[in-house]
């Protein structure tokens, strides 16, 4: 979790005039059936830390007009806000884009700054949709405006031991053996306390874990780190972590000369395109189990398209799936409330049953408490620069390559 920074006047200057940009561009102020568009904030870490990941949701955003036109959908005006990578700017970017005019907002990646965001966005009655953060807690408060289309951490990691064990058992090698890496953040340690828990539900898991580390996703040196993963001789490196320390982590890895068989990835990081461009060849390998998409969706397929032609060469991925669907919902409601009023929009949201989605299961809904409990995660794996899906089998499109090629093979 980032630490607590006050807002410079150069901060909130450059935070209105990306607002300002963004917000009066072409196509998002097409008229909507409604007769005006929907005004949405949209609240991503554009800058700081998590930089990368923000700028990578951003593109879900940018593609996400065209196809709500395809689907007869009204259009959104986006309202753009950077939380820094910083719960407190988080914070007060929601209450000065909700003072500028936004009738929903979305985001943040983060489960820290998302907490601070449905917070605020509850006090001053405001839906607010959430494209990505795993804390349990956020959907645990009885709040009334705010909804989570992206699973919980304890949904990810039962999906994720539930995958590595049709995957094990498809390719008749498991490891034995593990040692299980977090970053200390809000979403790292919510992982960490469901993950003990969560394996011993699933007795068919092949490995024990030898150790638990954590460790601080802003640093820039976990040689310490990854040499006492390395100590404990493990088979496979389970990791809950981010886009920089995933970086950090593989580079360690190479240079201390330790190629575990698997790298079983819980969380971001090992997935991003930037992850994949910076590595190379050392890239190739690791499993995410994660929310995803199902590349076999119609609407998938359609996303997917939009993205090659406004980004050619990038990988889809959790960033661009969930932001975009964040947005499909806030449309979906809007056209199904017929007013942007935020009591009619958010009962709109909860009676939200969209079946033309993009993420693994049955389509979006919200329980009492706002959670989408439907969604299903997959397993993906690094190949030759690309993604694919290995698992579950009915959402995929390639089947698993376990072990993993040592690095000093490649």
């Amino acid at each position: 979790m980032a630490s607590k920074t006050r807002i410079s006047r150069r901060t909130f200057t450059a935070g209105m005039g990306a607002a300002g940009i963004v917000a009066g561009t072409a196509p998002f102020n097409i008229i909507s059936a409604q007769g005006a568009p929907l005004k949405v904030g949209v609240l991503l870490p554009r800058s700081g830390a998590q930089a990368g990941i923000g700028q990578d949701c951003q593109r879900g955003v940018d593609i996400t007009a065209g196809l709500l036109k395809d689907l007869k959908l009204p259009t959104l005006q986006i309202m753009n806000g950077d939380t820094e990578t910083n719960v407190e700017v988080a914070r007060a970017r929601a209450e000065r884009l909700i003072n500028e005019g936004a009738q929903l907002l979305v985001g943040a990646f983060d489960s820290g700054q998302s907490t601070a965001i449905a917070q605020v966005a509850e006090q001053k009655g405001i839906p607010y949709v959430i494209n990505i953060a795993a804390a349990p807690p956020i959907t645990e408060q009885g709040y009334k405006f705010v909804f989570r289309n992206f699973p919980t951490a304890p949904t990810i990691l039962a999906n994720a031991f539930e995958n590595q064990i049709e995957i094990f058992k498809a390719t008749g090698n498991a490891p034995k053996t593990a040692v299980f890496m977090h970053v200390n953040d809000t979403f790292g340690t919510a992982m960490q306390k469901g993950f003990t828990g969560t394996m011993a539900r699933f007795a068919d898991t092949p490995y024990k874990v030898l150790e638990t580390i954590a460790y601080d996703g802003t640093a820039r040196d976990l040689s310490v780190e990854v040499a006492k993963a390395k100590a404990t001789n493990a088979e496979a490196l389970v990791m809950v972590s981010r886009l920089n320390d995933a970086i950090l982590i593989t580079r360690e890895l190479v240079k201390q000369r330790w190629s575990p068989k698997a790298v079983l990835s819980m969380g971001p990081g090992w997935y991003e395109d930037q992850y994949l461009k910076t590595l190379g060849k050392l890239g190739d390998g690791p499993m995410s189990f994660v929310p995803w998409y199902d590349p076999n969706k119609k609407l998938s397929k359609a996303l997917e398209a939009a993205l090659a032609k406004a980004h050619p060469g990038l990988n889809m991925n959790t960033n661009h799936v969930y932001t975009f669907e964040a947005l499909l919902v806030a449309a979906d409601a809007y056209k199904r409330a017929g007013s942007a009023d935020p009591k009619a929009l958010a009962d709109a949201i909860r009676a939200t049953n969209i079946k033309d989605n993009v993420s693994p299961g049955p389509g979006i809904q919200f329980d009492a408490k706002g959670q989408n409990a439907a969604l299903k995660n997959s397993a993906i794996q690094n190949r030759g620069g690309k993604l694919v899906t290995i698992a579950p089998k009915e959402a995929s499109n390639a089947k698993p390559e376990h072990p993993m090629k040592p690095y000093d093979k490649r």
